[in-house]
This record gives structure tokens, sequence and C-alpha cells, in this order.
């Protein structure tokens, strides 16, 4: 399994419930998480960038079942968080770009 898959893995893990949560009802229009890359400060930045990956995996993996089924493999590998935190850096960095590096 390639280093992305199973950083992509493992932050679907990590946001198990928010992603159940969003997908609670179909019906429901989702809420608008970003509605722009503008933000005041980097610590915004970087909270914005943390939802975009766990909204991209939620995306991606939708059955709630998977996530749970690989669950301990993902908490017993601490390399699998090194790659959920490279996903976030290249988030974070668009989004640094975005705001002229909050200059």
């Amino acid at each position: 399994m390639t280093n992305i898959i199973k950083a992509v893995l493992l932050v679907s893990f990590l946001t198990t419930g928010l992603v159940q949560a969003a997908h609670a009802s179909e019906d429901k229009k989702p809420k608008d998480y970003m509605p722009s890359l503008i933000t005041k400060t980097p610590l915004e930045g970087r909270m914005l960038a943390i939802t975009m990956v766990r909204k991209t995996i939620g995306t991606i993996q939708r059955d709630p079942v998977i996530k749970q089924a690989v669950r301990q493999k993902y908490q017993d590998d601490p390399q699998l968080l090194m790659y959920s935190a490279e996903l976030v850096a290249i988030e974070f960095k668009t989004i640094a770009i975005a705001n002229n590096y909050w200059r």
C-alpha cells in the first residue's frame, strides 16, 4: 500500500465521527466549510487546512463501517500520522499562498 493511500486512510479513520454527522441525512445541504481560502490569521489557515483534509477524506470514503474496520491498524502505525500531517501541510501551503503569507 502506498504511503499516500495510507495517509488518506488514516485521516479517514480520524474523522469518522465528523463524516458520519455530515452525512447523517442526504436531504440536508452540507455546511459550506470553505467559503474562501482567505483567513485572518495563520492559525485560522491551519485549522482550515485540517478541515479540508478531513472533508476530502470524508467525501472519498463515506462508509463508516469500512473506516471502523481499519482503526486498529492505523492507530498502531505512527508513520501514518506523519503522512496525514503531510497532507495538512500541503493544504496549509495553498492557504498561505492565497493569503500572501498573511503580510
